[in-house]
């Protein structure tokens, strides 16, 4: 798992941090403190997806 996580990740995290940025800019955030947030919440949210993938495929 360990060197399944990265590669995971590198199209897990900038694909949930890219729809965050596209939902802040859907509601008319457009300043950088908000996009900033939630591009983070994003990055989060796939980091804690890529876990999930990576570890997954790992027991198969």
């Amino acid at each position: 798992m360990p060197k399944l996580f990265p590669l995971v990740f590198s199209i897990a995290g900038v694909t949930c941090a890219g729809i965050a940025m596209v939902i802040a800019l859907s509601l008319g955030q457009d300043t950088l403190q908000p996009i900033l947030i939630w591009v983070a919440g994003g990055g989060i949210a796939g980091l804690l997806a890529s876990w999930i993938i990576a570890r997954k495929l790992a027991e198969v």
